[in-house]
């Protein structure tokens, strides 16, 4: 077992025993890869190693790299995304994680019927109302949340969150606690389903399996650090 297969099994474990404490199954948490500048020989490395869900934030990147990989690779995207590219962001990604406003999401909506596709989205939401962040402020979001909704060719299926970094991991465990409370409260009062929260990468994912989160975005602590 090489170093990446080592990482991923390790990875894995620790959201098992998160999960287990907190009472859940660990089958109901989704490990993505954050493949942010690994080479398609790194992604196929490890696919093989049993690692099928990556994410991408750079549009340019992920065209180059994506027809390189194996085609057992699944991708979605969670960075930023700007209209120019929703074209390419449409025809790439099965999943748009980072919807952070319903313009984005109009767009993305012409587009998927412009593709024949529907395409699977979450809504961002920047829980600490972080400035420098994007995301829609936790007041801010219903309304622009009950419109994505309403899109013909958008799946909504959750919700994103990128909460501020402290050194203590503990310190998210607020704001991951907060985005499942917004989910859980949105799913009454707009009568939708939104099984997806996207919350937790390498420095917090076992305080975001602990408090919730259903697919954790992991680069560092199974690829090692980027270049």
């Amino acid at each position: 077992m090489n170093q990446l297969h080592e990482n991923i099994e390790t990875v894995l474990g620790r959201i098992g025993d998160a999960a287990r404490a907190a009472g859940r199954v660990p089958e109901e948490i989704i490990l993505m890869g954050a493949s942010k500048k690994q080479d398609p020989e790194r992604i196929d490395e490890a696919v093989q190693a049993g690692l099928c869900l990556f994410g991408e934030n750079r549009i340019q990147e992920a065209k180059q790299k994506i027809p390189l990989c194996s085609s057992r690779a699944q991708w979605e995207f969670i960075g930023h995304l700007q209209t120019n590219k929703v074209r390419e962001a449409v025809a790439f990604f099965s999943c748009i994680q980072s919807v952070d406003s319903s313009r984005l999401a109009a767009e993305l909506d012409q587009e998927a019927d412009k593709q024949g596709k529907v395409l699977r989205v979450c809504v961002e939401i920047n829980v600490g109302g972080e400035g420098a962040k994007h995301g829609l402020l936790p007041e801010n979001a219903e309304s622009e949340i009950e419109l994505v909704a309403r899109m013909r060719r958008l799946e909504l299926v959750g919700l994103m969150t990128v909460p501020p970094f402290t050194v203590d991991p503990e310190g998210s465990r607020p704001y991951f606690a907060k985005l499942r409370e917004m989910r859980d409260r949105l799913e009454i009062k707009l009568g939708l389903k939104l099984p997806v929260l996207s919350m937790g990468m390498s420095h917090d994912y076992v305080q975001a399996v602990a408090e919730g989160s259903t697919l954790v975005r992991v680069g560092t602590a199974i690829f090692g650090g980027r270049s």
